[in-house]
């Protein structure tokens, strides 16, 4: 954890990613950032104005010529002082500058996180913004670039703000209600304004939450798990899909023993394609160890292949009941299958190519419908859907219970008011930190 105390350092970090590149970046912050420039550099650029200087070690040795950008606090990344040394970016050079920022006084590297988490800490960005920078970073698809842009950018936080807003204006009504009670000019009741828009407040938190699952796809992967019985052709389609070799392919029964699984990139959406054991009454030990993890897979799966053999359909098995939906897969449809096609809802060659390109089109259209397309406000994680739930509860309580005294459920108000707060990381989520920024590599 990053003690409180650590924040008079100045931090730095190579900002760029290691490896020869062609320019590296190296990241300041903190409050001796302008001595640090002034020390290697000679003296403190214009405010966001590039300048090319000499970079000198402590020795006065000269160590790379490069550009120098100065940003003075509150106007940065991470409302202190920052730098950025832009640098040639061999090993060598980057190694004997970062050696040099060391030697400064009050100078140390920066662990991982650490400029985002100032960056939170001096109120820069709250925590679904830092969440979905740490996103933005880690996005492999067009899906989760959009959404972790929207999200970095404020999109969540600002809308989880005006609802706390709404909630405090009321508790506010509630107050004023309290303090005006004895007041002869007061028509009414302030305080019964507030319950039919908060009624109505209600129903987005709700249709909020409904999408969370949407954003968690997106985010985390639609998970997609092909079952079927030994040689069915279950690895040879994971192989196929993947494009290039994961799994072993065998005549062999038995050969696929643990869950095999690959991440794809299909029509900007991620999806993650699960091989499994083979389905079929005997089997060994570990065969059936095997074929058990196969059916708890299958049971968190979003959408389940179910491939047979067209000339050799095998036993019959039960698939595990669950919420996902089945698609039925006829596979090596290059030989001269004993059953009907039109049992299947696709039939395919892996061998021929034949099917796989209207396979490909059908997941596109199921993790399309699954995640939608409005990226810009979904909660993506089990920490929103967790402080939405308890948000949601609170608020309903206070609407349903209108026999009870007011103050009660103001009171409820509060608590649904402060999971909003939990939330974005304006109260109380001390414990929560490190872990969050642990995402982060170090200088980010």
């Amino acid at each position: 954890m990053v003690e409180r105390e650590h924040y008079r350092d100045t931090i730095f970090a190579l900002s760029s990613g290691s490896g020869v590149a062609g320019v590296a970046v190296i990241r300041l912050s903190g409050p001796s950032v302008r001595d640090g420039l002034k020390a290697m550099t000679g003296n403190v650029p214009a405010p966001r104005v590039a300048a090319y200087r000499s970079i000198w070690g402590a020795d006065r040795t000269r160590l790379d010529r490069g550009l120098v950008l100065f940003f003075p606090a509150p106007h940065s990344f991470t409302g202190e002082d920052c730098g950025e040394l832009h640098i040639h970016g061999g090993r060598a050079v980057v190694e004997a500058v970062l050696q040099s920022l060391s030697e400064l006084d009050g100078y140390r590297s920066a662990e991982p996180g650490e400029f985002t988490r100032r960056a939170f800490e001096n109120g820069k960005m709250d925590l679904t913004a830092v969440e979905g920078l740490a996103d933005l970073i880690a996005a492999e698809t067009e899906m989760q670039r959009r959404m972790a842009l929207q999200q970095s950018s404020g999109a969540l936080s600002g809308l989880y703000e005006s609802w706390r807003a709404e909630l405090v204006r009321a508790r506010a009504l509630i107050e004023a209600d309290f303090d005006f009670t004895d007041e002869d000019d007061v028509p009414g009741s302030v305080a019964d304004s507030i319950w039919q828009p908060l009624a109505a407040l209600a129903v987005q938190i709700e249709q909020h939450l409904e999408a969370a699952r949407a954003g968690e796809i997106i985010r985390d992967g639609y998970r997609v798990v092909i079952l079927g019985a030994p040689n069915a052709g279950k690895s040879s389609l994971l192989n196929a899909l993947a494009r290039r070799d994961i799994a072993i392919v065998s005549d062999e029964k038995g050969t696929t023993r643990d869950v095999l699984e690959v991440h794809l990139d299909i029509g900007g959406y991620p999806v993650i394609l699960f091989d499994t054991a083979g389905l079929r009454a005997k089997a060994g030990a570990v065969e059936s160890e095997g074929i058990r993890r196969a059916l708890k897979t299958a049971g968190n799966a979003d959408l389940i292949l179910y491939l047979e053999d067209l000339n050799d359909p095998g036993d019959p098995v039960s698939l595990p009941e669950g919420k996902a939906p089945v698609l039925r897969i006829g596979t090596k449809a290059d030989l001269d299958g004993k059953r009907s096609r039109g049992s299947h809802d696709i039939s395919i060659s892996v061998k021929q190519e034949e099917g796989l390109a209207d396979l490909i089109r059908v997941l596109e259209q199921r993790v399309q419908s699954a995640a939608g397309s409005a990226v810009s406000s979904l909660p993506n994680r089990q920490r929103h859907r967790e402080y939405l739930t308890a948000c949601l509860s609170a608020l309903r309580m206070a609407l349903e219970n209108d026999s009870e005294p007011l103050e009660l459920r103001a009171e409820l108000l509060r608590q649904a008011g402060d999971a909003l707060g939990r939330l974005t990381g304006r109260i109380g989520v001390e414990d929560l930190l490190d872990l969050i920024f642990g995402e982060f590599c170090i200088g980010k």
